[in-house]
């Protein structure tokens, strides 16, 4: 899930930043969606891997032009709605989460990168410096909240009240903690560094606020197949999951050039994964299922 620079996170208060407008709602009828040659890509906040990914595509002739939004919860609903034609921002158990929530259907098409969920401070060199009763900001949607939750566990900083794969800000148990948790935006976990003890920070937030990952006080792992429920994908909508230039561009994610562009930005720690539709559209609706029980 991708996000941008420090100097830049004031974009978050900007919704929806449109770089241009050129849905496939807007064609001709008769014509397929992308006849024209443009796709219109929505992510949080632009970055090197989207200039990339514009790069490329333009030299197979393919217009790509961006659209910025200032929060997750903006994307999904603008891909229903037809303001987008597909989306790069999100992974499987954050959409499988969504779909579940909202009823709505969107479909992944060509699976990118998982990158690792570590915790950070600004006071602290290692984990063992963490003191009772600090305060930890975690990510507030349910999907990162749980992974950040996991983490802290993993590390003997939070308890909960009963076993769980799935945890909440609920089930921790206060009494029986090391820490407090106190769910905040992905954002504002990097801008609330200095007012916490320490933050567990999206992996996409990193470069773009010149935070080093090997600073990381602990991470989850990733690449291994437990892990594929966090791979990142480009999604859209079932009607236009088999378009040939949504899929065109969604696959120059993994040419040369755009991974390296993604080395430098995740200073290396992200895993690209290229796995089967087949097996993503498995993973997800395993994970919706999951969710629910």
């Amino acid at each position: 899930m991708r996000a941008y620079r420090v100097s830049a996170l004031a974009l978050t208060s900007v919704l929806g930043l449109t770089l241009a407008a050129c849905g496939g709602s807007d064609n001709e009828e008769g014509q397929g969606p992308y006849d024209d040659g443009v796709v219109t890509l929505g992510v949080i906040g632009s970055s090197p891997v989207d200039d990339a990914i514009v790069e490329a595509a333009a030299e197979e002739g393919i217009t790509v032009e961006l659209q910025e939004f200032g929060d997750y919860s903006q994307v999904n609903p603008a891909t229903v709605n037809g303001d987008i034609d597909m989306s790069r921002f999100q992974h499987i158990a954050y959409l499988a989460d969504y779909m579940n929530n909202s009823g709505e259907e969107i479909t992944p098409i060509v699976s990118t990168s998982i990158y690792p969920l570590g915790l950070y401070s600004n006071q602290y060199d290692s984990l063992d410096q963490i003191q009772d009763g600090d305060e930890i900001a975690i990510p507030n949607d349910s999907i990162n909240q749980t992974r950040a939750l996991l983490l802290l566990k993993a590390n003997d900083l939070v308890e909960f009240t009963s076993e769980t794969t799935a945890p909440t800000e609920t089930d921790v148990d206060t009494e029986n903690s090391k820490v407090t948790v106190t769910p905040v935006s992905a954002e504002q976990t990097v801008l609330s560094m200095d007012s916490v003890a320490a933050s567990v920070i999206n992996n996409d937030f990193l470069e773009r606020a010149d935070i080093d990952p090997e600073s990381a006080l602990a991470e989850d792992g990733v690449g291994e197949e437990s892990s594929y429920p966090y791979v990142n994908l480009f999604t859209t909508t079932p009607e236009n999951a088999d378009d040939e230039t949504l899929n065109k561009v969604a696959e120059l994610f993994h040419t040369q050039p755009v991974l390296d562009a993604e080395a430098e930005e995740s200073k290396g720690t992200a895993v690209s994964l290229d796995l089967p539709r087949e097996q993503l559209e498995q993973i997800l609706a395993d994970y919706q299922q999951d969710l629910q029980k």
